[in-house]
C-alpha cells in the first residue's frame, strides 16, 4: 500500500485579521486573499513617489491592506513583541523549560459562591437551602450558620422521611434531624412557622438566624427536558424561585452532591458545598509535630539558659530551659531539631512545658542506635527517631502517626506494643482494630468468631509480626515459633462495631487505617480509653477508602488538630519511606 503524499499547502489558511501586524523589515507580504480582495491603486501610487518617503508609505499600505506572513527575525525586539492571535480561542504558550510535575495537587478552589462572596463584603444575611445530604451527613448543621437564615424545602423533608429507617449511620442521623425539627417546630402558631422559627430556640446562641419551611407551591421554570418529577430538579426549582420572590437578597443551595452542585451552576444558581464540617481548608496546614529551629537559635536564646538532667525509669534525660522569640510559636509536646551544616552536632528535643516565653525542651533519646532498639527495630529517619520517643513514653496516652505507605507506621506501633507488654509489663495486652471499608469490590461475609472474621483485614499486622520475630537470629525455629505464640495470645483483634459501652483499662490500643473514620467515630473509640491505656492512631489521609470523607473532614484530622498542644499527647507526621526502594519510588511518581 502506497505512502500518503503529504500536502503542499497548510490545511487551514488564517483570515487576514488573525495575522500579525507587520514591525519591520523582516516581514513579507502575503498573497492576497480571494475573500477579501485589497485595492491595488494605492500600492502602485506608493511605489512612484520618491524613495524617501516611499519605504514607510508602502509598509504602511502592505500591513493594512494584505496579511503579511512573519518570517522568524534574527534578534526580535523586546519593546514591541509581535504575536499572533489564534483561530479559535486563546491559547496559553508551554514553557519548555518547565518539567512536568511529578505530584499532582489539585488546584485550591473557592469554598464559597460569588453570590455568598458578595453578600459577605456587603454584610447583608443569606438564605440557605439546605439538600438532603447536609442534614444526614451532620444532623447538627441546622446550628452552624451563624446569623443566616435556613430554608428546607418540601422535598428535603419527604427524602428525610424516607432515610429514617434502618440501623446505619445515616438512618440515626435522619432521625435525629427528625427529633430536632419536631422540638423546633413544638409550641409555634402557624403564623410563626410562616415568618420564621428561630434557631436559638433551643438554645444554640450560636444560630441567631431562621428556620423557614416550605409551606406553599413554589414554581419555577426549568429549562425543558429536566424530569420535573426528580427530588433534586424540585430542590433546584425552590431555589429559583426564592431568587426572584426575594430579589436583592444572596439565595445558596448548601449540598453535599457534587452533581447537584453542577446542575445548579449550570443554571445560573449559587451553590455550595456544606465545608463546616472541614477541620481544615488546606491540608497542607495540618499540624505536623515537628518544628525546625532558626540557625541562630542558640544566639537569640541562650542568655540565662538553665539546664539540669532528671533520672528516671533507669534513664537519665537532659532538660534546658531556653527563654527568646521564638518559644511562642512553639506547642507542647512539639519535636524541634537544629541540624547546622558545619559540622557540629545536630539537636533533636521536644518541648515539654510552655510558659510565655519561657520553654522546657527535653533532650530526646537516641532511638537510631543499637543499643536503644525496640524489639530489635532502631529509627532509620529524625521522624521515626521522633515516633518512638512519644510512643515508648508512659506519659504520653494519645498518639497519632501520619504518614505515607511505607514509612512504618505499623511496625513502629507494634514493636512499642510488645516491648511494653512483654518485656515492660506496662500494659496488659494489645487490643488492634480497623475500619473494615475494602479497597475494591466486597468479598462477602466472613466465617468464624470475631477474631477470625477480622484475620484478613489485619494482613499488615500479620506481615510486621513476621519481620519483628525473624529479628531474633539466635533463637532458632522452634524458639520463633514459641516467641510467635506468645505474641499471639497477647494481641487481641477487635472489630469497631461493638465497640460502644466498653472500657480498656491498661491497654495498648492501635487503631490502623484511622482515615476512615468519621469524627464521630474516631470520638467514640477515643473515649473507650480507661486509667492506664494508651491509643495509637494510623492513618495516611490520602489514602482514603470511605465515600463522603475527604482530608478535610476525615476522623485523623479531626483528632490531629484537636488534640495538638495537649501534654499528654503527640503527634509525628513520618516524611520519608523505608519499605523499600521500589514503593518509595512508586509512591513519588504513581
Amino acid at each position: 500500500m502506497p505512502l500518503p503524499k503529504l500536502p503542499t499547502k497548510p490545511a487551514t489558511l488564517l483570515l487576514a485579521k488573525d495575522y500579525p501586524k507587520a514591525s519591520g523589515a523582516n516581514t513579507v507580504p502575503f498573497p492576497e486573499a480571494e475573500a477579501a480582495p485589497a485595492p491595488k491603486k494605492a500600492a502602485v501610487k506608493a511605489v512612484a513617489k520618491p524613495a524617501a518617503k516611499a519605504a514607510p508609505a508602502a509598509k504602511k499600505a502592505a500591513a493594512k491592506k494584505a496579511p503579511v506572513l512573519k518570517v522568524a527575525p534574527p534578534a526580535p525586539q523586546p519593546a514591541e513583541p509581535v504575536r499572533a492571535k489564534a483561530p479559535r480561542g486563546k491559547v496559553t504558550p508551554i514553557k519548555a523549560e518547565a518539567p512536568h510535575p511529578v505530584k499532582h495537587k489539585a488546584n485550591e478552589v473557592q469554598l464559597k459562591s460569588a453570590t455568598s462572596r458578595k453578600a459577605d463584603k456587603t454584610g447583608l444575611s443569606k438564605l440557605f437551602v439546605l439538600d438532603t445530604n447536609v442534614l444526614m451527613h451532620d444532623p447538627t448543621s441546622l446550628f452552624r450558620f451563624e446569623e443566616h437564615d435556613v430554608f428546607l424545602p418540601m422535598m428535603t423533608l419527604e427524602e428525610l422521611d424516607n432515610h429514617k429507617k434502618g440501623m446505619s449511620e445515616v438512618a440515626r442521623n435522619a432521625r435525629q434531624v427528625s427529633r430536632t425539627l419536631d422540638a423546633l417546630v413544638g409550641g409555634n402558631d402557624d403564623d410563626a412557622i410562616e415568618q420564621g422559627i428561630p434557631l436559638s430556640k433551643l438554645g444554640n446562641k450560636d444560630a441567631k438566624g431562621r428556620l423557614f419551611f416550605q409551606t406553599r407551591l413554589q414554581v419555577a421554570d426549568l429549562p425543558e427536558g429536566l424530569p420535573q418529577g426528580k427530588a433534586d430538579n424540585q430542590i433546584l426549582a425552590v431555589v429559583r424561585s426564592l431568587e426572584s420572590e426575594q430579589e436583592g437578597r444572596a439565595v445558596v443551595l448548601v449540598s453535599k452532591d457534587i452533581n447537584m452542585r453542577i446542575k445548579a451552576r449550570a443554571l445560573g444558581l449559587p451553590a455550595e458545598d456544606y465545608f463546616n464540617d472541614h477541620v481544615l481548608e488546606d491540608t497542607d496546614l495540618l499540624y505536623s509535630g515537628i518544628v525546625q529551629l532558626p540557625d541562630d537559635f542558640w544566639n537569640k536564646h541562650g542568655k540565662d539558659m538553665e539546664s539540669w538532667q532528671d533520672t528516671k525509669n533507669g534513664y537519665s534525660t537532659t532538660f534546658y530551659r531556653v527563654t527568646g522569640p521564638f518559644v511562642p510559636s512553639l506547642l507542647v509536646n512539639q519535636f524541634v531539631y537544629l541540624e547546622p551544616n558545619n559540622g557540629e552536632a545536630s539537636f533533636y528535643g521536644q518541648v515539654k512545658q510552655l510558659n510565655g516565653k519561657t520553654a522546657t525542651i527535653k533532650v530526646l533519646r537516641d532511638y537510631s542506635h543499637n543499643k536503644n532498639n525496640v524489639w530489635g527495630v532502631t529509627a532509620r529517619n529524625r521522624e521515626q527517631n521522633f515516633a518512638l520517643n512519644l510512643l515508648m513514653d508512659p506519659e504520653c496516652d494519645f498518639v497519632t502517626l501520619l504518614g505515607q505507605a511505607g514509612t512504618g507506621k505499623t511496625l513502629l506501633a507494634l514493636a512499642s506494643g510488645l516491648a511494653q507488654v512483654l518485656e515492660t509489663k506496662l500494659y496488659n495486652e494489645i487490643i488492634v482494630t480497623r475500619v473494615t471499608v475494602p479497597v475494591g469490590e466486597d468479598i462477602g461475609f466472613l466465617p468464624g468468631t470475631e477474631e477470625e472474621k477480622m484475620g484478613p483485614w489485619m494482613g499488615a499486622f500479620d506481615d510486621n509480626l513476621e519481620v519483628l520475630n525473624k529479628s531474633d537470629g539466635d533463637a532458632g525455629e522452634w524458639g520463633r515459633a514459641a516467641t510467635q505464640d506468645l505474641i499471639r495470645s497477647r494481641i487481641k483483634i477487635k472489630s469497631l462495631n461493638f465497640m460502644r459501652g466498653r472500657t480498656f483499662v491498661n491497654k495498648f490500643l492501635i487503631i490502623d487505617e484511622a482515615q476512615n473514620l468519621t469524627p464521630k467515630q474516631m470520638k467514640t473509640l477515643v473515649t473507650r480509653a480507661g486509667p492506664g491505656t494508651k491509643i495509637l492512631c494510623l492513618g495516611n489521609i490520602a489514602q482514603i477508602d470511605t465515600p463522603y470523607l475527604t482530608e478535610g473532614s476525615s476522623g485523623l484530622t479531626y483528632v490531629v488538630d484537636r488534640f495538638k498542644g495537649w501534654s499528654h499527647s503527640g503527634h509525628v507526621t513520618l516524611a520519608r519511606g523505608e519499605r523499600s526502594r521500589l514503593a518509595d519510588h512508586a509512591s513519588d511518581v504513581l
